[in-house]
C-alpha cells in the first residue's frame, strides 16, 4: 500500500481546525485534525511534509512519525510542525484500523477499561471558534437571549456556578473545570491580583460549595497566565474549597520553577497540554513539578507520541489524561488513547461541543452517558466527516498528490 495524496481541509467558521485525508492505492482514506493556526498547518504538510510522505508505506506509522518530526525546527514543540505530524499521525492510525477492520484503540492493545469517568469543562457553544485564540477576548460569552442551547457552560459558571454544578451532577458528571482567574490575570499581566479581584473569582467555588458540597470535583484552570509569586498565592486562597488540580498557574517553560509551586500546595498540579513531546513531561517529571500528565493528541505528535508519554507517565506512577477542547476527530482519537492505556484517569469533554457543533461535521461522536464515556466501535477512529461538510461554501481544500 502506497500514499498517492494528501489533503487538507478548512472552513472559515470553524477556523482553528484543520482536517486532513490520507489518501491511499487501496482506495482506504484515513481521516486526521489538528487546532490552531490551521493555515500555517496546512502550508506544512503540502511544502515540506508531502514530499516525505507521498509514496511510502502508510502502514509504517513510527517510521513516518519519526520522518515528520526530524526536522530542525520541529524539537519537542506544540509549532506548527508537530500539530501537522499530529493530524496525519491520526490519519495514519486511521487506515491501519480500516485495513484490519478494528477499531484504534484495538489497535493499541485493546481496551483497559470498559468506560471512563468524564469531566465537563465549563465552555461554552462559541469557545474558541474564532481565529485568533486568546483568554477572555475569545470566550464568546452568549448573553442569555442569545443561548443556542441548554450548555452555555461558560457563562453558567460565571454567573451562577452552583446552579451549573447542580446541572452536571444531574447528568452524573461530577468532575468539572472552570477559570474564574483569567479576567484579572489579562487586567493585570499576570503580576498581581486585587483583593477585591480574588473575591469576585472566588465566587463561583463558593456557589459550587453550597449548592452541592463536596459531590463535585472542582478543576481549575489558570491558562500559564500567572507569575509565580501571586499563583502560590491564589493556591492558597483556593484551598478551603478543596480543587482536585491547578492547571497551567504559571508558563510551561519551567520545570524548576513549577516544582516550586507543587511544593507550596497540596492539590495536584497538572501539566499541561502546551508541552509537546514526551521530552518536556521527563523534564517535569524529574523534577517533581506535576503530579498528572494531561496530552493534547493533536498537538504533541498524534497518537503515536501520545501513547509514549502516558506510559512514561506510568514509569514515575503518574495518571494520564487526554485533553480535549479542540475538535471532534481529535476528541475521538482522544477516547480511543484513553481506553488503551492503563493509568487514563480520567477524559476531559465539553458537553456543548459534543452535543453541539461536533455533531454538525462528522458522523459519529464517543457515546457519553451518566457521567462515562464509552468506547468507538468501527473499524479506524470510527467517525468521518459528514457530507455536507464537502458541499460548505466557505471550504478550502489544498491536495498534494504523487
Amino acid at each position: 500500500m502506497k500514499i498517492t495524496a494528501i489533503e487538507t481541509l478548512k472552513a472559515e467558521e470553524f477556523s482553528n481546525v484543520l482536517w486532513v485525508r490520507v489518501h491511499t492505492d487501496a482506495g482506504i482514506i484515513g481521516l486526521g485534525e489538528t487546532f490552531y493556526g490551521a493555515d500555517a498547518v496546512a502550508a506544512h504538510i503540502h511544502d515540506t511534509l508531502a514530499g516525505r510522505l507521498l509514496g511510502k508505506d502508510p502502514l509504517r506509522i513510527e517510521a513516518l512519525n519519526q520522518e515528520m518530526l526530524n526536522l530542525p525546527l520541529a524539537q519537542s514543540s506544540t509549532g506548527a510542525e508537530y500539530r501537522a505530524a499530529s493530524a496525519v499521525d491520526f490519519a495514519l492510525w486511521d487506515i491501519l484500523g480500516k485495513v484490519c477492520d478494528q477499531p484504534v484503540h484495538q489497535m493499541l492493545g485493546g481496551l483497559c477499561a470498559d468506560r471512563l469517568r468524564v469531566y465537563n469543562t465549563c465552555a461554552g457553544y462559541h469557545y474558541v471558534r474564532t481565529r485568533n485564540i486568546k483568554p477572555v477576548d475569545t470566550w464568546n460569552r452568549a448573553a442569555a437571549d442569545e443561548d443556542e442551547g441548554p450548555y452555555e457552560d461558560l457563562t453558567a459558571f460565571m454567573n451562577d456556578a452552583g446552579a451549573l454544578a447542580e446541572s452536571l451532577l444531574e447528568q452524573g458528571i461530577s468532575t468539572m473545570k472552570i477559570w474564574p482567574f483569567d479576567p484579572p490575570a489579562i487586567e493585570n499581566r499576570g503580576l498581581f491580583i486585587t483583593k477585591d479581584q480574588l473575591k469576585t473569582a472566588l465566587d463561583p467555588f463558593e456557589k459550587i460549595r453550597k449548592a452541592v458540597g463536596d459531590k463535585m470535583d472542582i478543576l481549575v484552570e489558570f491558562h500559564s497566565l500567572w507569575n509565580l509569586p501571586t499563583a502560590k498565592n491564589i493556591a492558597k486562597a483556593l484551598a478551603p474549597y478543596n480543587p482536585t488540580w491547578f492547571e497551567d498557574p504559571i508558563r510551561m517553560n519551567s520545570p524548576q520553577a513549577l516544582a516550586e509551586y507543587a511544593d507550596a500546595t497540596d492539590v495536584w498540579v497538572c501539566a499541561s497540554e502546551t508541552l509537546g513531546s514526551r521530552w518536556p513531561y521527563k523534564d517535569m517529571f524529574d523534577q517533581g513539578a506535576t503530579d498528572l500528565a494531561m496530552v493534547d493528541l493533536c498537538w504533541t505528535g498524534g497518537l503515536t507520541e501520545g501513547r509514549k508519554i502516558a506510559s512514561l507517565a506510568e514509569i514515575y506512577h503518574k495518571p494520564f489524561a487526554a485533553h480535549d477542547c479542540t475538535g471532534p476527530v481529535a476528541f475521538a482519537a482522544a477516547i480511543h488513547a484513553s481506553f488503551s492505556q492503563p493509568n487514563t484517569l480520567i477524559q476531559e469533554s465539553v458537553r456543548a461541543f459534543y452535543t453541539g457543533w461536533y455533531k454538525e461535521l462528522v458522523t459519529e461522536v464517543p457515546r457519553i452517558e451518566n457521567g462515562y464515556v464509552y468506547p468507538m466501535e468501527g473499524p479506524g477512529l470510527g467517525t468521518e466527516l459528514l457530507p455536507a461538510v464537502f458541499e460548505r461554501s466557505d471550504l478550502t481544500v489544498k491536495r498534494s498528490e504523487v
